[in-house]
């Protein structure tokens, strides 16, 4: 019996450390883009679709790659998880409705500019700064 929760252990350390390694990756990314985004929303203004279409791709691939390396859904590790859901579903629509009126500029939009921020602080913080005896909560 010892032998088993060795390996559940072993298997929950190196769990972590994937999440760890992906929200290295995840958190930079949504702080950066968040920012970006909200300084230069008029761009979307004009709706080329072709350049839509292959930003649904680019994203319907980063959230299939995300979820098919990191399928844990409990703690918080299950943030990268919901955050691959939400990247492959944001690319699907992208992609199927390429012409579909982008965010505009409004209240609305810019709060979800701030979530997004937070999560990639968040997930910034879990991967650089949280040392590894508290990176199970």
């Amino acid at each position: 019996m010892k032998s088993v929760n060795n390996y559940y252990m072993k298997e929950k350390e190196v769990n972590i450390a994937n999440s760890k390694k992906i929200a290295g990756l995840i958190g930079p990314t949504l702080i950066v883009l968040s920012i970006t985004e909200a300084m230069n929303l008029h761009i979307w203004a004009t709706n080329i679709a072709s350049v839509i279409y292959l930003n649904g791709t680019l994203l319907f691939v980063a959230g299939l790659s995300i979820v098919r390396v990191h399928n844990i859904w409990r703690g918080w590790p299950m943030i990268i998880t919901i955050t691959g859901w939400v990247i492959l579903f944001g690319g699907l629509f992208r992609m199927f409705a390429p012409e579909a009126k982008q965010a505009s500029e409004n209240t609305y939009t810019y709060v979800m500019f701030i979530f997004l921020f937070l999560i990639g602080f968040f997930l910034t913080y879990k991967s650089y700064y949280e040392k590894e005896g508290n990176a199970n909560s």
